[in-house]
């Protein structure tokens, strides 16, 4: 009975070792934010960014990817080139939690498959969204909250790197911007509009924010027949 029971095991457990379309995972890294207010280098990293990332690989060239993202952001105006940002001395720290899908493409053929050392440059955009509170500086500079929430969807423009550690195992390194469609992330545009008065910066200029980590995944799944896209 229990080599039976191996034996059941052994037909479980060998073609998941063989078996790599799906990968989950980490990102750990940084985040900058580029706006109306602080430092405008953009690849700055200065608080956290940690999240969970899924992979569908379609081919040893280009993947589905989702991705969910917990990041604080901070501007400080002290810390800019800028000497009237430095005058005026505002700063903030807040949070958002990033929702992005899209796919990923890379420069060469990453096929999981092939036995030996694998490695490749990659690319990846799609469309994300970024739950944030809402604030606004008052006239003397405090940052208030105004109490509510909004959504603000974007573009993530990432390069990085990856290469596999293990059979199972890929690391990563990348550096992501993500333009949004939305120049509140900083309290320079108040949601209210009965507080628009207060509006200051580049109305014109939407916010920017970038992180920059490594990610980790888990691949598995059934072995797959990418002629069948």
């Amino acid at each position: 009975m229990r080599y039976l029971i191996l034996f059941l095991l052994s037909i479980c457990f060998v073609p998941l070792s063989r078996a790599q379309i799906y990968e989950v995972g980490i990102f750990a890294g940084g985040s900058n934010f580029i706006g109306d207010v602080g430092a405008t280098n953009y690849i700055s990293p200065n608080d956290v960014a940690l999240g969970a990332i899924l992979k569908w690989n379609r081919s040893p060239r280009h993947s589905w990817r989702l991705s969910v993202i917990y990041a604080d952001l901070e501007g400080v105006d002290s810390k800019s080139d800028d000497p009237r940002r430095n005058e005026r001395d505002y700063s903030f720290d807040t949070n958002l939690l990033e929702i992005s899908a899209g796919m990923e493409f890379t420069f060469f053929d990453f096929n999981l498959h092939e036995s030996g050392t694998k490695f490749t440059p990659y690319m990846y955009t799609g469309i994300s969204t970024a739950l944030h509170d809402n604030y606004y500086f008052e006239a003397d500079g405090t940052y208030t909250n105004e109490g509510t929430e909004s959504w603000a969807f974007g573009i993530p423009m990432i390069l990085g790197a990856k290469t596999n550690i293990s059979n199972h195992f890929i690391l990563g390194f990348e550096v992501g911007a993500r333009y949004t469609f939305s120049d509140e992330l900083d309290g320079s545009v108040p949601d209210d509009p009965n507080i628009e008065s207060l509006s200051f910066g580049n109305t014109n200029s939407n916010d920017w924010y970038v992180f920059t980590g490594f990610t980790l995944t888990y691949t598995f799944g059934q072995r797959p027949c990418y002629c069948n896209f």
